[in-house]
């Protein structure tokens, strides 16, 4: 590649890169750039967890695909005097293979990603979570569009039942099912809640989710509520996930704004308010019935 080419300059910018202070990098990055007078060859996006955490503060290069780990403040001049003013990547900066001591350049090559299949976090690390349009270039909000615009809720359902999607939690009980049964129950009034809580230690994957991709998450809610006639949804997150709130609050508010959220969307009859409800670190919140409770002012309890 040549050193006058476009590139993109991905920083993560997830909780556990953000605490080996990515943020700073991320500064530094951009005011490296225009010292040097590289504003105009090269953006900057911040991502969301990429999943080597162990690896960070991380930092992808596109489009030539190189992967630099464990980034310190100091790399951040050579960085951007030789890679992105050069063309000359930092072979310092290259992940090691613990297991053979060999450093891998280039991101698709590290064993810990070459070995995934991503479905769910196929976004993550790819796009910035607060920039909609990020979300739309890769296919973001065509589900809903095709499901308001062109399916009967009925067949929403059926297309969700044939997918054989599940749950992600241990029963792994059938999503289209689940579906089913709340658009036929009894009541006017329908809802749909999010389970966006998780008191497991260790346990990340909402977290994750929700600051590297929220749109997803919106999307899918917006979907469900189609799909059962709900008018209302919430989505239960932890109180102490503050940047995986923020993430979801700017997403609410683009997608609301591009009418993707509210009333009419998308010039349909179906209207649906989203809900954002902050637990207060309650473990057995995670608990349907208890989740339930908290969202209504109650004590959480099973």
């Amino acid at each position: 590649m040549t050193d006058d080419a476009k590139r993109t300059v991905f920083i993560c910018r997830g909780t556990g890169c953000e605490s080996s202070k990515s943020d700073v990098l991320h500064k530094m990055l951009e005011e490296e750039i225009k010292k040097q007078k590289l504003d105009k060859k090269v953006e900057i996006k911040k991502t969301g967890c990429h999943g080597f955490c162990q690896q960070g503060p991380i930092i992808a290069i596109e489009p030539e695909g190189t992967f630099y780990a464990m980034v310190k403040d100091s790399d951040i001049p050579k960085i951007v005097e030789f890679h992105l003013g050069k063309g000359e990547p930092i072979e310092d900066l290259y992940y090691v293979e613990p297991n053979t001591g060999e450093k891998i350049p280039k991101y698709d090559d590290i064993p810990f990603y070459s070995h995934q299949h991503r479905l769910i976090l196929r976004n993550c690390g790819e796009i910035d979570p607060e920039n909609i349009d990020d979300y739309i270039e890769r296919g973001g909000y065509d589900g809903l569009k095709r499901a308001i615009t062109e399916m009967t809720p009925e067949e929403v359902i059926e297309e969700v039942i044939s997918s054989g999607l599940r749950g992600r939690g241990g029963a792994g009980f059938p999503t289209g099912l689940k579906w089913k049964l709340g658009r036929n129950a009894p009541g006017d009034q329908k809802y749909v809640v999010c389970n966006a809580d998780e008191g497991d230690p260790g346990a990340f994957m909402d977290r994750s989710l929700l600051e590297a991709d929220p749109h997803s998450i919106l999307e899918g809610m917006l979907i469900a509520a189609y799909a059962i006639s709900a008018s209302d949804a919430y989505i239960y997150v932890r109180h102490e996930y503050p940047l995986a709130v923020e993430r979801f609050k700017k997403a609410l508010e683009d997608s609301t704004e591009r009418g993707f959220v509210g009333n009419s969307i998308l010039g349909t009859k179906f209207s649906v308010k989203i809900h954002i409800k902050e637990g207060a670190g309650a473990f057995v919140c995670g608990e349907e019935t208890a989740l339930l409770a908290s969202i209504e002012g109650k004590r959480g309890m099973p």
